[in-house]
Protein backbone atom coordinates (compact mmCIF):
# COMPACT_ATOMS: atom_id res chain seq x y z
CA UNK A 1 0.00 0.00 0.00
CA UNK A 2 1.85 2.85 -1.38
CA UNK A 3 0.17 5.62 0.56
CA UNK A 4 -2.58 5.94 3.54
CA UNK A 5 -3.63 9.38 5.51
CA UNK A 6 -3.77 12.89 6.66
CA UNK A 7 -0.93 12.59 8.56
CA UNK A 8 -2.09 10.15 10.88
CA UNK A 9 0.53 6.75 11.68
CA UNK A 10 -1.15 3.23 10.75
CA UNK A 11 1.14 1.49 13.80
CA UNK A 12 -0.28 4.42 15.91
CA UNK A 13 -3.76 4.08 15.00
CA UNK A 14 -3.65 0.61 16.33
CA UNK A 15 -2.66 1.49 19.46
CA UNK A 16 -5.99 1.24 21.16
CA UNK A 17 -6.99 -0.64 24.00
CA UNK A 18 -10.25 -2.43 22.52
CA UNK A 19 -9.87 -4.45 18.97
CA UNK A 20 -11.17 -3.37 15.92
CA UNK A 21 -14.93 -4.69 15.40
CA UNK A 22 -15.24 -6.16 11.93
CA UNK A 23 -17.84 -7.04 9.47
CA UNK A 24 -16.75 -9.05 6.49
CA UNK A 25 -18.43 -8.44 3.49
CA UNK A 26 -18.25 -10.60 0.34
CA UNK A 27 -20.35 -13.32 -1.82
CA UNK A 28 -17.33 -15.52 -2.40
CA UNK A 29 -17.53 -17.53 0.60
CA UNK A 30 -13.36 -18.60 -0.12
CA UNK A 31 -12.64 -15.23 -0.09
CA UNK A 32 -14.78 -14.52 2.90
CA UNK A 33 -13.63 -17.18 4.89
CA UNK A 34 -10.04 -16.36 4.02
CA UNK A 35 -10.65 -13.03 5.20
CA UNK A 36 -11.51 -14.03 8.56
CA UNK A 37 -8.73 -16.56 8.89
CA UNK A 38 -6.38 -13.91 8.02
CA UNK A 39 -7.73 -11.62 10.44
CA UNK A 40 -7.79 -14.52 13.45
CA UNK A 41 -4.84 -14.42 14.83
CA UNK A 42 -4.59 -10.28 15.10
CA UNK A 43 -5.14 -9.56 18.67
CA UNK A 44 -6.35 -5.69 17.95
CA UNK A 45 -8.90 -7.12 15.41
CA UNK A 46 -12.47 -8.95 16.26
CA UNK A 47 -14.28 -10.26 13.50
CA UNK A 48 -17.90 -9.93 14.86
CA UNK A 49 -19.50 -10.86 11.58
CA UNK A 50 -19.87 -12.34 7.84
CA UNK A 51 -22.09 -11.03 5.11
CA UNK A 52 -22.74 -12.68 1.66
CA UNK A 53 -24.16 -9.70 0.15
CA UNK A 54 -24.87 -5.78 0.82
CA UNK A 55 -28.64 -6.37 2.53
CA UNK A 56 -27.25 -8.81 4.78
CA UNK A 57 -24.06 -6.42 5.65
CA UNK A 58 -26.77 -3.66 6.18
CA UNK A 59 -29.30 -5.86 8.60
CA UNK A 60 -26.01 -7.29 10.00
CA UNK A 61 -24.39 -4.21 10.86
CA UNK A 62 -27.31 -2.62 12.25
CA UNK A 63 -27.76 -5.14 14.41
CA UNK A 64 -23.93 -5.80 16.00
CA UNK A 65 -22.69 -2.18 15.39
CA UNK A 66 -19.01 -2.68 13.86
CA UNK A 67 -16.29 -0.89 13.67
CA UNK A 68 -15.47 -1.31 10.44
CA UNK A 69 -16.92 -3.12 7.52
CA UNK A 70 -14.51 -4.23 4.90
CA UNK A 71 -16.70 -4.32 1.64
CA UNK A 72 -16.79 -6.50 -1.28
CA UNK A 73 -18.13 -4.34 -4.27
CA UNK A 74 -19.43 -6.79 -7.32
CA UNK A 75 -22.10 -8.60 -5.14
CA UNK A 76 -25.93 -10.03 -5.50
CA UNK A 77 -29.03 -8.54 -4.03
CA UNK A 78 -27.28 -5.31 -2.80
CA UNK A 79 -24.13 -4.66 -4.58
CA UNK A 80 -21.24 -3.30 -1.73
CA UNK A 81 -21.49 0.38 -3.91
CA UNK A 82 -25.62 0.81 -2.71
CA UNK A 83 -24.40 -0.72 0.96
CA UNK A 84 -21.88 1.08 1.61
CA UNK A 85 -24.33 4.34 0.42
CA UNK A 86 -26.62 2.91 3.31
CA UNK A 87 -24.08 1.89 5.86
CA UNK A 88 -23.23 5.73 5.36
CA UNK A 89 -26.69 7.04 6.42
CA UNK A 90 -28.26 4.47 8.65
CA UNK A 91 -24.96 3.31 10.89
CA UNK A 92 -22.65 6.51 9.96
CA UNK A 93 -21.00 5.08 13.08
CA UNK A 94 -19.31 2.17 10.83
CA UNK A 95 -16.63 3.04 8.31
CA UNK A 96 -15.96 1.24 5.84
CA UNK A 97 -13.30 -0.11 3.58
CA UNK A 98 -14.14 -1.52 0.00
CA UNK A 99 -12.62 -3.81 -1.69
CA UNK A 100 -11.59 -3.73 -5.37
CA UNK A 101 -9.47 -4.94 -8.12
CA UNK A 102 -7.80 -2.53 -10.13
CA UNK A 103 -9.65 -3.27 -12.93
CA UNK A 104 -12.92 -1.69 -12.04
CA UNK A 105 -12.06 1.67 -12.05
CA UNK A 106 -15.74 3.05 -12.03
CA UNK A 107 -16.72 0.92 -9.35
CA UNK A 108 -14.42 2.29 -6.58
CA UNK A 109 -14.97 5.77 -7.48
CA UNK A 110 -18.21 4.86 -6.92
CA UNK A 111 -17.48 3.27 -3.53
CA UNK A 112 -15.96 6.32 -2.89
CA UNK A 113 -19.01 8.58 -3.38
CA UNK A 114 -21.03 6.06 -1.51
CA UNK A 115 -19.08 7.05 1.65
CA UNK A 116 -16.43 4.35 1.74
CA UNK A 117 -12.83 5.69 3.68
CA UNK A 118 -11.04 3.95 1.15
CA UNK A 119 -10.20 0.74 -0.59
CA UNK A 120 -7.44 -1.70 -1.02
CA UNK A 121 -6.86 -4.84 -3.80
CA UNK A 122 -8.11 -7.85 -3.19
CA UNK A 123 -4.48 -9.26 -2.79
CA UNK A 124 -3.50 -7.28 0.25
CA UNK A 125 -1.29 -8.93 2.71
CA UNK A 126 -2.72 -9.66 6.01
CA UNK A 127 -0.35 -6.82 7.38
CA UNK A 128 -1.62 -3.88 5.11
CA UNK A 129 -4.79 -5.31 5.96
CA UNK A 130 -4.32 -5.10 9.79
CA UNK A 131 -2.97 -1.67 8.84
CA UNK A 132 -5.59 -0.24 6.93
CA UNK A 133 -8.68 -1.44 9.39
CA UNK A 134 -7.21 0.40 12.24
CA UNK A 135 -6.48 3.73 10.36
CA UNK A 136 -9.96 3.67 9.32
CA UNK A 137 -11.32 3.29 12.68
CA UNK A 138 -9.59 6.56 13.78
CA UNK A 139 -11.44 7.89 11.32
CA UNK A 140 -9.03 8.82 8.31
CA UNK A 141 -8.75 7.50 4.67
CA UNK A 142 -7.17 4.53 3.41
CA UNK A 143 -5.78 4.83 0.04
CA UNK A 144 -3.15 4.50 -2.11
CA UNK A 145 -2.48 8.06 -3.44
CA UNK A 146 -0.71 7.73 -6.87
CA UNK A 147 -3.01 5.14 -7.58
CA UNK A 148 -6.19 6.43 -6.58
CA UNK A 149 -5.00 9.58 -8.95
CA UNK A 150 -4.88 7.44 -11.70
CA UNK A 151 -7.91 5.93 -10.83
CA UNK A 152 -9.92 9.24 -10.40
CA UNK A 153 -8.32 10.70 -13.61
CA UNK A 154 -9.20 8.27 -15.60
CA UNK A 155 -12.57 8.04 -15.22
CA UNK A 156 -13.98 11.30 -13.71
CA UNK A 157 -12.75 12.76 -16.76
CA UNK A 158 -14.06 9.94 -19.03
CA UNK A 159 -17.07 11.21 -21.26
CA UNK A 160 -19.63 9.46 -19.50
CA UNK A 161 -19.16 10.54 -16.24
CA UNK A 162 -21.64 10.81 -13.58
CA UNK A 163 -22.92 14.40 -12.86
CA UNK A 164 -23.73 14.09 -9.57
CA UNK A 165 -20.37 15.67 -7.65
CA UNK A 166 -18.79 13.62 -4.92
CA UNK A 167 -18.45 16.41 -2.32
CA UNK A 168 -21.64 17.95 -0.72
CA UNK A 169 -20.76 21.49 -1.87
CA UNK A 170 -20.49 21.98 -5.80
CA UNK A 171 -16.93 21.68 -5.90
CA UNK A 172 -16.52 24.13 -9.06
CA UNK A 173 -18.26 26.64 -7.03
CA UNK A 174 -16.19 26.48 -3.52
CA UNK A 175 -13.02 27.08 -5.44
CA UNK A 176 -13.73 30.77 -4.72
CA UNK A 177 -14.19 30.74 -1.35
CA UNK A 178 -10.77 28.88 -0.80
CA UNK A 179 -7.56 31.13 0.14
CA UNK A 180 -4.76 30.33 -2.01
CA UNK A 181 -3.41 28.26 0.18
CA UNK A 182 -6.23 25.84 0.52
CA UNK A 183 -6.47 26.03 -2.98
CA UNK A 184 -2.45 24.59 -3.66
CA UNK A 185 -3.25 21.93 -0.72
CA UNK A 186 -6.08 20.47 -2.70
CA UNK A 187 -3.78 20.36 -5.57
CA UNK A 188 -1.41 18.70 -3.65
CA UNK A 189 -3.69 16.47 -2.54
CA UNK A 190 -4.82 15.41 -5.71
CA UNK A 191 -1.95 14.46 -7.30
CA UNK A 192 -1.08 12.31 -5.00
CA UNK A 193 0.97 13.77 -2.04
CA UNK A 194 0.51 12.91 1.48
CA UNK A 195 0.78 15.50 4.47
CA UNK A 196 4.53 15.35 4.50
CA UNK A 197 5.07 15.75 1.07
CA UNK A 198 2.49 18.55 1.05
CA UNK A 199 4.42 20.15 3.87
CA UNK A 200 8.01 19.84 2.14
CA UNK A 201 6.35 21.50 -1.10
CA UNK A 202 4.53 24.36 0.28
CA UNK A 203 7.74 24.65 3.15
CA UNK A 204 5.05 24.85 5.71
CA UNK A 205 5.31 22.41 9.11
CA UNK A 206 2.90 19.02 9.21
CA UNK A 207 0.77 20.74 11.56
CA UNK A 208 0.17 23.76 9.46
CA UNK A 209 -1.11 21.17 6.40
CA UNK A 210 -3.26 19.55 8.93
CA UNK A 211 -4.64 23.11 9.75
CA UNK A 212 -5.52 23.91 6.09
CA UNK A 213 -6.54 20.22 5.08
CA UNK A 214 -9.30 20.60 8.20
CA UNK A 215 -10.41 23.94 6.71
CA UNK A 216 -10.75 22.44 3.19
CA UNK A 217 -12.64 19.62 3.95
CA UNK A 218 -15.21 21.86 6.08
CA UNK A 219 -15.49 24.15 2.67
CA UNK A 220 -15.83 21.30 0.34
CA UNK A 221 -18.04 19.50 2.51
CA UNK A 222 -16.18 16.16 2.57
CA UNK A 223 -15.30 13.52 4.87
CA UNK A 224 -11.77 12.55 3.82
CA UNK A 225 -8.98 12.53 1.64
CA UNK A 226 -10.48 10.36 -1.39
CA UNK A 227 -13.61 12.56 -2.07
CA UNK A 228 -11.56 15.68 -1.72
CA UNK A 229 -9.58 13.87 -4.66
CA UNK A 230 -12.37 13.43 -6.55
CA UNK A 231 -13.82 16.63 -5.93
CA UNK A 232 -10.50 18.55 -7.16
CA UNK A 233 -10.87 17.02 -10.14
CA UNK A 234 -14.93 17.31 -10.82
CA UNK A 235 -13.73 20.95 -10.07
CA UNK A 236 -11.04 21.27 -12.90
CA UNK A 237 -8.32 21.90 -10.22
CA UNK A 238 -6.84 19.41 -12.09
CA UNK A 239 -6.40 17.25 -14.94
CA UNK A 240 -5.74 13.74 -15.94
CA UNK A 241 -2.55 12.88 -16.04
CA UNK A 242 -1.50 15.76 -13.79
CA UNK A 243 1.42 15.66 -11.69
CA UNK A 244 3.38 18.32 -9.66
Amino acid sequence: MSGTTDGTNGADAGAAAEPVRVLVVDDQLLVRRGLVLMLGPEPTVEVVGEAADGAQAVELARRLRPDVTVMDIRMPVLDGIAATERLTREVPDCRVLALSTFDMDEHVVAALRAGACGFLPKDVSPEELVTALRVVHTGEAVVAPRLLTRLISSYVTAPQRPTRPAAGADPSGVLNELTPREREVWRLIAIGLDNTGIAAEMAVSPSTVKNHITALFAKLRVRDRAQAVIAAYEAGLVRAGERD
